[in-house]
């Protein structure tokens, strides 16, 4: 029902909540709607639009002198005013009207002017002297509620709907005034009509030397190629992104290299109103290495990877870590300081892959090119952004769709890696897609001498790597699962145990600097170190074993050199399959034994009963998910729990 306040001339406040007339509709609209009536006396029209306000379910009240009505609108905000404007004797609209436009929050408010009706033979008067006032409309006299309330209602879809979008736009320009890029926003006439503090800083100008005025009336830096300016307007014209370097000049005549992004904003009649322009200094002290795939782009989509990993050497044995650099007395200032000198000439670097030299030559190319050649580079460069650069396919399936579906059959043979999870398998994966493995036997003497000392915790890792090519898990693995008698535990051939390591093997990442296939034999290697341990191997039997030495190999199979978090907070397809929990931890679980059982030939569980797999299965899976750093130190607590306790009560036996 109806919410009444009556605002006296004292500014004092009475309510209630009277009945409405029974049988009017139920409003669908707004009940946080607040009216303010202005009448210096009840009529049959101040009774109208309040019984039109209780039908619509807006909240009301009603002020009687401009004093109280100003104190009442303070206090309420309300989105609709209505003001008498028919007896100039008891107080002038226009000056009420005046007073609350004074105030600070009335900018977002409809105040309407009830006006009287015309004689017959009077002339309609002009409204101009209303909206020069404030008004925002006006209302010819009518007592009748249905009319009152057709007003309001049009007043509330119309005008107080836009009046609450504008409110939004104040948060959104608040972010833009305390955001670090420059902002820059025009017309579609490339008039200036906004920028932020941060551009202001960027460019040293005041923002009202640059409202209003054409972006060419602006100085030009002599650094940007010549048709730079006219690539850029037909890319956005046509309703695309432009995004790349482009030399500005400052106020003081500096020129200063900038990324900048431009994006047409489409308005009403789906024509381009404006265009905002982010800009950001491009300085090449970052900590990160930005890169721009193309300065012409004319694309929304500008995702590509934008720098392969580091490609350092990780020893695992001879890192100095923060405990053992503080544990070393007056060497750890010298190592310290080297170490933050590493990280510092880390970032320094400027890392390119092959492809992406390429793309960049090819970036190149397009400045000085015509427009035909540059559209034709653009397609060049969409295909070599794609992952299946070596993949033949068919151009039609029109002319015989049956002999198309049996030629690309044949074409992909092989697994293909179509996105986040899913897998394309064929016939023959093994054999098309892997070398034949050597068998342990066979072995070149230089590898095997390195293998021998394999039991030894300082056996280096990054050796082995190079003597076999970048894989060592499979040479490793074979040694270590032999030794460990993992092929008479699973009851399988030398030969599936190989196949077996080098289809995991294939699935690592040789891209990453850290997540690789050597990552994974460096952890395996480790894993059997405390295997053969006595504390350990007491506490362990065979399946333990097993499931272990399986885990350490599969535990990060097919990793995307990426963290969790990353994959979460970009929404990917793992991150979304996966709910966001343990999303790589379940991924390399669930591919290695989707890739295990796919092929005979290398399932190393085919042969094993159902039971002591399922719980060999359940092993693997809980070791897996618990390299999850999230849940590290509870494992390690358990862990230590585990083996010093039994440990504890044997050394008190021994001793009694």
């Amino acid at each position: 029902m109806l919410a009444l306040s009556l605002c006296s001339s004292s500014g004092a406040w009475h309510s209630g909540s009277p009945d409405g007339p029974a049988g009017w509709p139920g409003s669908c609209l707004s009940d946080d709607t607040w009216v303010l009536l202005v009448f210096a006396k009840e009529d049959s029209q101040s009774d109208a639009f309040w019984w039109a306000c209780d039908r619509a379910g807006f909240r009301c009240n009603i002020a009687r002198t401009p004093e109280s009505a100003v104190e009442c609108f303070l206090d309420k905000h309300h989105e609709i005013i209505v003001i008498d404007g028919r007896h100039s004797r008891y107080f002038e609209p226009e000056a009420i009207c005046r007073m609350i436009r004074a105030t600070k929050h009335s900018e977002n408010t409809v105040i309407l002017a009830v006006v009287p009706q015309k004689l017959p033979d009077q002339e309609e008067p002009s409204v101009l002297p209303l909206l020069c006032a404030g008004f925002s409309r006006r209302f010819v006299e009518n007592s009748s509620v249905s009319a009152c309330y057709n007003e309001l209602i049009q007043i509330e879809h119309g005008e107080v709907r836009c009046q609450f979008k504008l409110r939004a736009c104040n948060s959104v320009f608040t972010a833009l005034e305390h955001c670090q890029e420059a902002v820059e926003i025009t017309s579609e006439d490339h008039i200036i009509q906004y920028v932020n503090p941060a551009f202001e800083r960027m460019m040293g100008y005041h923002r009202g030397e640059l409202i209003g005025k054409e972006l060419t009336e602006l100085p030009k830096s002599d650094k940007n190629r010549a048709d730079l300016l006219d690539t850029i307007n037909t890319c956005i014209k046509k309703g695309k992104e432009w995004q790349g370097i482009y030399f500005a000049r400052k106020k003081s005549g500096d020129n200063i290299q900038q990324q900048v992004k431009i994006l047409p904003v489409i308005g009403q009649g789906g024509k381009i109103r404006h265009f905002v322009a982010i800009k950001r200094a491009n300085t090449d002290n970052n900590n990160q290495v930005f890169k721009i795939n193309k300065e012409d782009r004319c694309s929304v989509d500008h995702t590509q990877s934008e720098c392969h990993s580091l490609r350092h050497r990780d020893r695992r044995k001879d890192s100095i870590d923060a405990r053992s650099v503080g544990s070393r007395g007056s060497d750890a200032p010298s190592l310290q300081n080297r170490r933050y000198s590493s990280v510092a000439r880390i970032h320094s670097m400027t890392i390119e892959a092959p492809i992406t030299k390429v793309i960049n030559i090819i970036n190149a190319a397009q400045e000085s090119s015509p427009v035909t050649v540059a559209e034709a580079l653009d397609r060049v460069l969409e295909i070599l952004r794609t992952t299946e650069l070596y993949s033949p396919q068919l151009a039609s399936k029109e002319d015989d769709p049956h002999t198309s579906d049996l030629v690309g059959g044949l074409m992909s043979d092989g697994l293909r890696r179509l996105s986040g999870n899913e897998y394309v398998f064929s016939k023959n994966m093994s054999q098309s897609q892997l070398a034949i493995p050597v068998t342990l036997k066979d072995v070149p003497p230089s590898i095997a001498e390195m293998l021998n000392d394999e039991e030894r915790w300082e056996f280096n890792i990054l050796d082995l790597e190079a003597a076999t090519h970048k894989r060592p898990l499979t040479y490793l693995g074979l040694k270590i699962f032999t030794s460990f008698g993992v092929c008479d535990f699973l009851n399988c051939s030398e030969a599936t145990l190989r196949s077996w390591l080098q289809l995991m093997e294939a699935n690592y990442h040789s891209s990453n600097s850290y997540h690789n296939s050597t990552h994974a034999a460096d952890v395996l290697h480790a894993t059997a170190y405390f295997l053969r341990k006595e504390r350990v191997k007491s506490s362990l039997d065979q399946l333990d074993e097993v499931a272990a030495l399986i885990a350490a190999t599969v535990h990060d199979v097919d990793h995307p050199g990426r963290t969790n978090s990353f994959l979460c907070n970009a929404g990917s397809e793992l991150a979304i399959l996966y709910n966001d929990t343990a999303v790589l931890e379940s991924h390399h679980a669930a591919l290695a034994f989707q890739l295990t059982i796919h092929d005979s030939k290398s399932n190393i569980f085919k042969n094993i009963d159902r039971n002591q797999f399922r719980t060999l299965r359940q092993a693997i899976i809980d070791m897996v998910l618990a390299t999850e750093m999230t849940r590290h130190f509870e494992h390690v607590s358990k862990f230590v729990n585990s083996i010093n306790k039994p440990m504890a009560a044997i050394e008190e036996t021994s001793m009694s």
